[in-house]
């Protein structure tokens, strides 16, 4: 029989802190409150037998004489392969769509260590978006983890909604953290209607800061299992500064030794440890993980973008609402781009190219000198290529992002002019050109 603790030393915002023996990191603890309401917190200091938890549900109507109980085990997420699927769900894994709790699902354990580097592949496949400035220019790899750079008020949540109905995997998984009540009514109307392959788990900005924490990993702990059971997953996660966020107000309320700017010393290992879920697993499925981090004043060098940089296999930066071609990288394309088609490369190489001379002409005009005929031949395709390419209601194959890169180059310029290889340009070029 489990011990009942029923007395409580302190209540610090989300956290409280108590006496208690045998009790091991991680484990949840069921709280019964004086008006007969029960809410779970999980284990996240031991200090000899004081034992300081963070509720789930905040510390509100919690008082020193209410009744611990800790379970034994972790904090866990209900799953079953086929109920997840067309699923929306809180912090903590509890339904939150309307619609009755899941039947007959197998307990799994969230926040657990990432795969064992002997059993991962090395990045070798592609996963289209329909994105040209994703799939021609930065591709996205399977198993690649990166970040989606952006500010407040730059359309980062509809650019992931997209990638979510359009990306080529057998399942997705949103997580979002810190939302305005209207992204999670965008999110739940875009993305739910698609069931058949996507699981919603949502913190919104009116929600307990504890459960902001949760997000991340049960995403990611329901990823896990599909990835092993053979699925592609593609997990989306925002907004990463919010996660960061909610652990700094935890660490302040715990009274830890503050790091940069306020944020607790292992910032670092906390992105990494969410990360690194991001797997290709051999001979089964994978995850690849994308997260919006948004910058405060634009900031890369806030901590949170800051630490997340080292961690991650490159950023794709949204800013002015696209996604900006010279600030996005993507360091694993040279993995695939040379077995998508033959000009994948050379034309999206060249085409950045003129793109960057069409920047510096613009600038040079501004600044009243005098432009040749090239250069207003380069200026009329960085139109057209902002207008074509960059924008991102453009869902095209990556076939047709390539022949329509061809398309735009012909309308402005002869083939020597692009300097791409004889070669290619006698095979692609448009022959209406």
């Amino acid at each position: 029989m489990r011990k009942v603790y029923t007395h409580i030393e302190q209540i610090v915002g989300p956290v409280v802190s108590l006496h208690a023996e045998g009790i091991a990191y991680g484990e949840l603890a069921r709280i019964r409150l004086k008006d007969g309401n029960t809410t779970y917190a999980t284990v996240i200091k031991l200090q000899g037998d004081l034992v300081t938890l963070q509720v789930f549900a905040g510390s509100k109507g919690i008082s020193t004489g209410d009744e611990v109980e800790f379970l034994g085990r972790q904090v866990q997420l209900g799953f079953s392969a086929e109920n997840l699927l067309g699923r929306t769900f809180n912090g903590v894994g509890e339904p939150i769509d309307g619609r009755p709790a899941l039947q007959q699902t197998t307990d799994i354990d969230i926040g657990g260590p990432s795969f064992n580097p002997a059993r991962r592949i090395i990045p070798s496949e592609l996963i289209t978006t329909g994105i040209p400035m994703i799939d021609m220019f930065n591709t996205l790899v399977k198993s690649q983890k990166l970040p989606i750079f952006s500010v407040a008020g730059e359309p980062y949540n509809e650019l992931l909604a997209r990638i979510a109905l359009q990306a080529r995997a057998d399942v997705i998984v949103l997580g979002g953290m810190g939302l305005k009540y209207d992204d999670y009514l965008f999110f739940k109307n875009e993305l739910v209607p698609s069931k058949e392959r996507t699981i919603l788990f949502v913190h919104t900005a009116a929600d307990p800061v504890v459960e902001c924490m949760m997000v991340p990993d049960m995403a990611l702990a329901a990823a896990e299992q599909y990835a092993t059971d053979g699925k592609d997953v593609l997990v989306l996660l925002t907004d990463m500064t919010a996660y960061a966020d909610a652990m700094k107000e935890v660490a302040v309320a715990m009274e830890q030794i503050p790091a940069n700017r306020g944020y607790p010393g292992d910032l670092y290992s906390q992105l990494a440890a969410r990360y690194e879920k991001a797997v290709d697993i051999e001979g089964s499925g994978s995850i690849t993980l994308l997260a919006v981090t948004t910058m405060p004043g634009d900031d890369v060098t806030h901590p949170v973008p800051d630490n997340t940089g080292y961690i991650t296999e490159g950023q794709f930066y949204l800013k002015g609402g696209v996604i900006d071609p010279f600030g996005s990288l993507s360091r694993l394309k040279q993995l695939v781009n040379k077995k998508t088609r033959e000009d994948h490369a050379p034309v999206m190489n060249a085409m950045i190219r003129l793109y960057d001379a069409s920047r510096k002409v613009r600038q040079q005009q501004s600044m009243g000198f005098s432009i040749s005929a090239f250069d207003k031949a380069v200026l009329s395709y960085g139109d057209e290529f902002e207008t074509r390419m960059m924008d991102l209601k453009v869902n095209l194959p990556l076939e047709a992002q390539l022949d329509l890169g061809w398309e735009i180059l012909a309308n402005h310029f002869t083939p020597a002019q692009t300097t791409l290889p004889t070669k290619l340009t006698d095979e692609y070029w448009p022959a209406s050109a």
